[in-house]
């Protein structure tokens, strides 16, 4: 019996050290179950697109947006057709449990549809009260299974980092653009005045472009949103159905800019919306940052200020600034470009706008359509639009067009930046070599 007792101790630690290393184990998978992503739980296909197309096909999701200025909710930026989507419901999900909530969105389109079919939406969806949703998908019932629902992250429900101060919105770059030195004047400019971030909903541009788009990129200064709204839509390249009859205007430009707003709300302090071909140019002031300082001290309650946009026709210019350098590069070289229309009788120039996005509900181009603060029209010689296009007022002679140069107070530093970037995109593509 004597060697019975050490095989029944050697049996009792032999049991024990498993036990601990079993109780070892379910302590560290618990731990890892708790920091898995938080996707695991929740069913849906995930979204990856800018535009996602609902089976309809009359609803396309863009984003959705955490934002409880006033209700807790979600708006979720879309594309809807004005007429034939009645309903829809927004399905959350609770990432740590599966728990699916379904509450019927608001369908609220834009008033400025232009009277075409389609139209920039939020839908509103209320949130449950109990718990913070991280997903969401759209759905024409409140039945069904999510599982065959694209799943959309919920953006803006935890800001991270601080906030740059000002962030430029071009929506959108279509038609294989190619206006690569008006661009890179446009962009290099922006960076005198005071600009931190680019962002640019692109539809398609030049091959050329493309490497332009790259180099800025890699400077770490835009941001590039693919913008597929052709893939679709029949989309228009004008703002009004009666000039073009098709499913959406401007490739969908409202709702480009509706989503810069909501994407950049806590990411940046201003928000400048225009186009490439635009510059909001001050006259009084050496920057945007000194310019909405003053601004924003005489008018606190303000969250949008609205600046005249002034045509410089690409028709008329001036021999001044020639540079040889830049006549083989495809664009407009704007600094030959300084004479205005002059304004029209019994007709309103439009405007550009600067934002605070956290004071923005709804956006169009030329103004804001819903919004918490008051908006301001900025007197003409504060600053103004410098818009170098085609002109408006085709018939116009030389002599009845007024000359502003307030552009070329930047000629200098901007005539050495323009040429330090050629010559990048040249050493990088061997263009102009």
């Amino acid at each position: 019996m004597s060697w019975k007792k050490p095989r029944l101790v050697f049996a009792v630690c032999i049991a024990s050290c498993a036990s601990i290393l079993i109780l070892s184990y379910f302590q560290r998978t618990k731990l890892s179950s708790a920091s898995a992503p938080e996707i695991k739980l929740c069913r849906g296909i995930p979204a990856t697109d800018t535009i996602t197309p609902l089976r309809d096909n009359r609803t396309f999701i863009v984003a959705p947006y955490f934002d409880n200025r006033k209700d807790k909710m979600t708006r979720v930026i879309s594309i809807v057709h004005h007429k034939e989507v009645e309903e829809l419901y927004c399905w959350f999900c609770h990432s740590a449990n599966g728990e699916i909530y379904v509450s019927k969105a608001e369908i609220d389109v834009h008033s400025d549809r232009f009277d075409f079919p389609y139209g920039t939406t939020d839908l509103k969806c209320l949130e449950p009260e109990d718990w913070e949703p991280r997903y969401v998908s759209i759905h024409w019932s409140s039945r069904g299974d999510i599982d065959q629902l694209p799943l959309f992250e919920i953006r803006n429900r935890d800001p991270e980092g601080s906030p740059v101060t000002f962030t430029v919105c071009i929506s959108t770059m279509f038609g294989e653009y190619n206006n690569v030195l008006q661009f890179v004047q446009s962009m290099e400019m922006y960076k005198i005045l005071g600009v931190d971030r680019v962002v640019i909903y692109k539809n398609s541009c030049s091959p050329l472009m493309e490497k332009v788009l790259d180099y800025y990129i890699a400077e770490g200064i835009v941001e590039i949103i693919p913008w597929p709204i052709d893939s679709y839509l029949k989309v228009s390249s004008y703002w009004h159905y009666s000039m073009d009859p098709k499913d959406i205007g401007y490739y969908g430009q409202i709702t480009a800019l509706n989503d810069c707003i909501y994407r950049n709300m806590h990411r940046s302090r201003y928000i400048l919306l225009n186009d490439a071909d635009e510059i909001i140019l001050p006259g009084k002031y050496p920057d945007w940052n000194t310019m909405m300082q003053d601004l924003q001290e005489q008018h606190p309650e303000a969250g949008v200020f609205l600046f005249e946009n002034h045509i410089f026709p690409t028709t008329m210019f001036t021999y001044k600034f020639n540079i040889s350098s830049w006549n083989a590069i495809p664009g407009i070289n704007i600094l030959q470009h300084v004479l205005r229309e002059p304004d029209q009788k019994h007709v309103v120039n439009p405007r550009k706008m600067i934002v605070d996005p956290k004071k923005v509900v709804q956006t169009s181009v030329h103004s804001v359509l819903q919004a918490y603060g008051v908006s301001v029209r900025v007197p003409m010689d504060v600053a103004l639009a410098y818009h170098c296009r085609y002109p408006l007022q085709e018939n116009l002679s030389r002599l009845l067009l007024i000359k502003d140069s307030t552009l070329w107070r930047y000629s200098m530093p901007l005539i050495g930046r323009v040429n330090k970037i050629l010559r990048r995109i040249a050493w990088n593509t061997g263009e102009y070599e």
